[in-house]
Order: structure tokens, then C-alpha cells, then sequence
């Protein structure tokens, strides 16, 4: 798959419908025997990383920001993801992460989607189940985008993106309807587009 390491890479909040999509680029250090033991020691349950409560995620991503030898992040605002569609966001959110890795991967693994890269690429079926690379790109930009919109609930806390992270769960459908699309929404998304067109009859 091409000389040089290997990145693994894959992205969080493609079906969400407030604030971005996330993704990260993780390569992890090459090595056998004895290291490879302690890598996977340090790195026990990271495939299994949607079952953990967030303070054990949040551990375990530093302990992939730690053991890695490069971590890359990039991420696409709702507006942006308005603006050129969620298929064409994930890839530059992807491409994104990979270029600010501090140098080049000579491959990339990645979780069910490729990027318009040149380089060697492998897109797995849930990969990050298959690949412990995708499985800790997919724990930092989860933890990362987590903290975005708790940041993004501190600003604006009527849609409780703290708790649902921008998903379509009951309450936040409830606050939508409520309040209205708020700034961080994706206007183009199902129910907050359906909720901008009735608001716009109603006001005729």
C-alpha cells in the first residue's frame, strides 16, 4: 500500500443536525513483538470505543495522542456542509485532517469512504472494528467534536448540544421547534430544513 507509515482516518457527526463534522488522522508507530504487546496493552478497548462513558473515551484519546507519531485534525462548519453537500464536506473534512498531520503518510486506511488523495488508500467497512488506526482516528475526533459543542452549548445552551451533541434526538427536535434554527444548524438537514419552510408559510 505504498512506502511510508500508515494513517488511519475517519470522521464523527456526518448525521447530526447542528454544528460539524469532525475528523482525525492517526498514525501510530510501527512495531513487533514486545512493543506491539505494549501498544495494544495501552490501547485495550479502543475498538470498542461507542460502549465507554465519556471520561474512560476521553482517557483513552490521550493515550492515542500520546503513544501516536502524528495526530491530525480537521473539521467543516454546519454552514460550509450547507453550502456543498454532507458527501463533499466528509471528504474535505478527511483531506483536512490528513494535511495537518506534521508529515506526509505514505498510505491511508479509512473508514468506509476514500478522499480525492493521490495517495494509496483503503476504505473498510467499519474499520474502525478492523483497524486500530481507524479505531483511534474515530475516538479523537469523537472526543474532539464533543468538546465543539459543548463549547457550542456554552454560547447558545437552548438546544442542549451538550448532551445530544447536535443529534436529532427528541429534545433537541422539541427545541427546534420551539426556538427555530439557531447558528450552528444545518440548514439543509430533514427536520431543520422542514422546520425553515413551514416557519416561511407561516410568516406569508
Amino acid at each position: 500500500m505504498g512506502s511510508g507509515p500508515v494513517a488511519g482516518v475517519d470522521e464523527v457527526g456526518r448525521g447530526a443536525l447542528a454544528g460539524p463534522i469532525v475528523a482525525a488522522a492517526v498514525v501510530l508507530p510501527e512495531s513487533d513483538g514486545p512493543a506491539l504487546r505494549r501498544l495494544r496493552a495501552m490501547l485495550r478497548g479502543l475498538r470498542d470505543s461507542k460502549l465507554l462513558d465519556p471520561g474512560d473515551r476521553a482517557r483513552l484519546a490521550a493515550r492515542v495522542l500520546d503513544v501516536a507519531d502524528g495526530v491530525g485534525l480537521g473539521a467543516v462548519p454546519s454552514w460550509d456542509i450547507d453550502a456543498v453537500g454532507i458527501a463533499a464536506a466528509n471528504r474535505i473534512v478527511m483531506e483536512r485532517a490528513i494535511h495537518s498531520l506534521p508529515s506526509s503518510p505514505g498510505a491511508l486506511l479509512l473508514d468506509a469512504f476514500t478522499t480525492d488523495s493521490a495517495m494509496p488508500q483503503c476504505a473498510l467497512v467499519r474499520g474502525d472494528q478492523h483497524s486500530v488506526s481507524i479505531a483511534a482516528a474515530s475516538i479523537v475526533a469523537k472526543v474532539t467534536r464533543d468538546a465543539l459543542m459543548a463549547d457550542l452549548d456554552a454560547l447558545d445552551d437552548r438546544f442542549g448540544f451538550a448532551i445530544h451533541k447536535g443529534y436529532g434526538t427528541p429534545a433537541h427536535l422539541a427545541a427546534i421547534q420551539r426556538y427555530g434554527p439557531g447558528p450552528s444548524h444545518r440548514r439543509s438537514f430533514g427536520p431543520v430544513r422542514d422546520f425553515s419552510r413551514t416557519s416561511r408559510d407561516m410568516d406569508r
